[in-house]
């Protein structure tokens, strides 16, 4: 960004210009949660009062409706978003003062007075004074913009009583307003712009009253209107910068930030910044915007940069045949395992930082979050489930509230929270309506659940196959509230016997694995190991291997006895079983191999704990996974080289953080090749 700012961050010392002609309009893309408004915020810190610098978040209530008392026609998301970014430019910065906006200032005049019709002076004098001022009380301009304001009101009321035109008196007011209290030729220039405004004829009076019976039209005449309206922002700004002096006494390039531009403005913003540039109608205004998800709707032509690549140079060139290549969309990429490292510090808990990556994915506000709960609760630093339960205590005064809530209420859309934390359990989208039509209203059917797919997708997270919600972070936090929902864990058990169902009886043709995943899920170990024990002599190693880590993957969030069923300790079994220490009291089903029947059994809970993202790995079973993968590629001649490979790789990548991935076979000439996808379905 210093290139594109001309400034040194945190400084008032210019630097060389990368883009000195035309510059990039930057997009920030990515999910939830990865850092894009902390980039914005920095940036606004690292800014703020050495350039004129302004933040909006399209997201913000403030531009989803007008105010009680504004009419919807002379009221738009983007007329109010250009209010608030000119409030935040005109503050004064080093070495300079502030900047006024009298192009804007007139065009949003002509737009308020479009719902003045039935309006009181009081209200139309506060608009007016907002317009004028910009939350600059105080400055010398508040005693001649209460003056103005007095006037236009006064118009107004004049107008409404029948001595004349309500919108053209407010107009006539404003502009002659801006000839008796400015003198200076700029802003002389500023009151006569509107001229050119197509079909005034060149009076700025008549462009004005276009402008606002446009506006009060909606649709694309708004559109127009509006347009109009960027323009007049961006060429006060351009002109403020303008001559000699303006030149000496300002350094770099005025910064404009947006978040959530997918939303409220945001479109209206970006495309009509986009528009004019690719007609050669210029500017000088640094542009950062905060995008979720991909932005292959919105910018389609958008020019694309990871965002190492754009660290020393963005080497971005526009088509300029596609308004939208003027924006150079930059992907966010998660954080890596030494950057969680830093944010997580020195836990108690060595293994910590390595399990907080694997669980989050790089995911930056969830690492923080983790590593907070850790630093409120360094006695829970040996589960990341029991940290994820936490009440967390903000920075900022508030309420203390669980991790897993804080982080859903930031990675998922609100308004869906409760469906996703339903449909989180299933694979597809018919496994999705199955849940949907046993667990969620009536009018929540097949249409809804695919536009809520086509929505995450849309939002940035990844599409998975054999995943509904295909965010492996995510679909853990919405599991665990689905777990926590009913104290009795019902709308849980719910959820996996209606999938359990689901694949037994809709699903005849195979998909075993899926029935024994939710299974698990529930405790049921005896079915995962019969289908595993009896499938190891006969499916190829690849197929096994990968159902095994199938299986195994189920979510585990609460402590089960030896028959599968909840209760309220808090021990976790896994790890006995897996070392070996319940052998004894297990009884083995007759006419079957009891020694391959308890390794398989040893195997699976080896794999469901070492895996299980919410666990810290134990190195004793990760040294048991090792033993058992070895003792059973002595049984698999043909298969010797894949578990072989596996013995060693999956206990390594348990204890590193990572999740284990399907071995890779060092002989060329091996046999026991088989497709994952073929052989997943036993």
């Amino acid at each position: 960004m210093p290139r594109i700012v001309g400034l040194r961050p945190y400084q008032h010392r210019s630097l060389p210009l990368e883009h000195p002609g035309e510059l990039p309009f930057v997009v920030l893309t990515g999910a939830r949660g990865l850092g894009k408004s902390a980039v914005l915020g920095e940036l606004r810190d690292a800014y703020k009062g050495h350039t004129p610098v302004a933040l909006v978040d399209c997201a913000e209530a403030q531009f989803a409706a007008p105010p009680p008392e504004r009419p919807a026609e002379s009221w738009s998301p983007v007329a109010q978003a250009l209010l608030v970014v000119a409030e935040q430019l005109a503050e004064p910065v080093t070495g300079a003062g502030r900047i006024t906006f009298p192009r804007l200032m007139s065009g949003l005049v002509a737009v308020a007075a479009g719902g003045w019709g039935d309006a009181d002076s009081e209200r139309i004098r506060r608009e007016v004074e907002r317009i004028l001022l910009l939350n600059e009380s105080g400055s010398w301009i508040s005693g001649f913009a209460g003056r103005w304001a007095g006037k236009v009101a006064a118009k107004v009321v004049a107008a409404a009583t029948g001595t004349g035109p309500l919108v053209s008196g407010a107009i006539e007011a404003t502009l002659e307003s801006i000839a008796e209290g400015f003198t200076s030729r700029r802003h002389q220039k500023a009151s006569i712009w509107y001229r050119t405004y197509p079909n005034a004829g060149g009076h700025a009076q008549r462009g004005l009253i276009l402008l606002s019976g446009h506006f009060r039209a909606g649709g694309t005449s708004r559109e127009h209107a509006e347009r109009y309206l960027v323009r007049a922002l961006l060429t006060d700004l351009t002109e403020a910068y303008a001559g000699v002096l303006p030149r000496m006494q300002r350094l770099g390039r005025p910064l404009v930030l947006a978040d959530n531009v997918q939303t409220g403005p945001g479109p209206g913003l970006v495309d009509a910044v986009l528009r004019d540039r690719a007609e050669g109608i210029a500017d000088q205004v640094a542009f950062v915007a905060g995008l979720r998800g991909d932005g292959r709707e919105l910018l389609r032509g958008g020019v694309r940069r990871e965002l190492a690549g754009v660290a020393r140079r963005s080497e971005w060139t526009p088509d300029p045949a596609v308004p939208s290549s003027r924006a150079l969309l930059v992907a966010l990429p998660p954080l890596t395992p030494d950057d969680t490292l830093h944010l997580v510090g020195a836990p108690a808990a060595p293994q910590l930082p390595h399990a907080v990556h694997r669980l989050t994915g790089g995911n930056p506000l969830g690492i923080a979050l983790l590593a907070e709960s850790a630093a409120q609760h360094p006695e829970r630093a040996g589960s990341l489930g029991t940290l994820l339960t936490a009440d967390v205590r903000p920075a900022e005064d508030g309420p203390a509230a669980p991790a897993y809530l804080r982080l859903l209420d930031r990675l998922v859309p609100a308004d869906r929270l409760d469906e996703l934390t339903v449909l989180a359990a299933a694979h597809d989208h018919d496994s999705a309506c199955a849940l949907a039509a046993a667990l969620l209203p009536d009018d929540f059917g097949p249409a809804d659940v695919r536009a809520l797919q086509n929505r995450l997708a849309q939002e940035g997270l990844p599409v998975v196959p054999g995943q509904f919600v295909g965010d492996p972070f995510v679909r853990t936090l919405l599991l665990l509230r689905l777990h926590l929902r009913d104290a009795d864990h019902s709308g849980w058990r719910t959820a996996h016997e209606t999938l359990i169902s689901y694949y037994t009886r809709d699903r005849p043709d195979g998909q075993a694995r899926f029935r024994l995943h939710h299974q698990l899920a529930l405790g049921r170990t005896g079915p995962a190991v019969a289908h595993l024990r009896d499938s190891f002599p006969v499916l190829d190693t690849r197929g096994w291997l990968h159902t095994l880590r199938f299986i195994a993957a189920a979510p585990y969030f609460h402590a089960h006895d030896a028959e599968g069923r909840d209760f309220g300790g808090h021990g976790d079994r896994r790890a006995a079983v897996a070392l070996g220490r319940t052998d004894a009291q297990q009884r083995v089903p007759d006419g079957v191999d009891a020694v391959l029947h308890l390794r398989i059994r040893r195997l699976l809970h080896a794999v469901w704990l070492l895996t299980d993202p919410l666990v810290l790995p134990d190195p004793k079973v990760g040294d048991r996974l090792r033993f058992e993968l070895e003792q059973l590629s002595n049984l698999r001649p043909a298969g010797n080289a894949l578990l072989w490979r596996a013995s060693r790789d999956w206990p390594a990548a348990a204890l590193a953080g990572r999740p284990p991935a399907d071995p890779e076979d060092d002989e060329s000439d091996e046999s026991d090749e088989g497709d994952d996808e073929r052989s997943g379905v036993a």
